[in-house]
């Protein structure tokens, strides 16, 4: 309880005092429930010296709003910084750890969201996939696809040719369409983000 060699070692107490959840099968932890987050989030907002957390909180408020609007500059801005605050602990090399940034940047989502990351469709896999709790049905439903030094249209027509929007069988409203882009050359993110009006089949 006093003495922590590595960030292993506070994981693994979080998980026995129960305030994370591991799953075995993704060798992931996460916060249980929406109880627990709420008194997470209210107890560091009255602590000092936690001032970067909080901070990133917000952030993540900020970015959600972004896409509602869908203010794609302000998505690849945001993206971008979260990017750089974790370059020394994330090799940025593919689209799997976009999908990290992108899952850190969001992190609030989790409160309106049920989020599935590699979601099986007919003709391939989803890269995010948000759906709305049902106590946030008023959210759009959200297709996240992630390119790696590729373009962001080419993200958006994947999502398209390859219909991922009927993984969503049982979601009736408005859906929105993500597509995100690091490009190498420039270290630059660039987003897209389309409105897509999806009927239950």
């Amino acid at each position: 309880m006093s003495t922590f060699n590595s960030n292993d070692d506070i994981l693994t107490l979080l998980i026995h005092l129960g305030y994370l959840s591991y799953c075995t099968n993704s060798e992931t932890v996460r916060i249980p429930n929406e109880e627990v987050k709420g008194e997470f989030v209210n107890s560091i907002e009255d602590l000092e010296g936690w001032d970067t957390v909080v901070s990133a909180i917000h952030s993540s408020e900020q970015l959600l709003q972004a896409i509602w609007n869908k203010n794609a500059d302000v998505v690849a801005e945001s993206i971008g910084k979260v990017h750089e605050q974790n370059t020394s602990i994330l090799a940025y090399n593919d689209e799997n750890s976009l999908s990290c940034v992108l899952s850190l940047a969001l992190y609030t989502a989790n409160k309106y969201y049920t989020i599935i990351r590699e979601l099986p469709t007919g003709k391939g896999y989803a890269d995010l996939v948000f759906i709305p709790r049902k106590k946030f049905a008023d959210k759009p439903a959200m297709v996240v696809e992630l390119k790696w030094n590729k373009t962001v249209s080419g993200a958006i027509s994947q999502i398209k040719e390859k219909n991922y929007i009927s993984a969503l069988n049982e979601y009736d409203g408005n859906l929105l369409l993500v597509g995100v882009n690091y490009d190498k050359g420039t270290k630059m993110h660039e987003c897209v983000i389309e409105t897509f009006k999806k009927a239950r089949n």
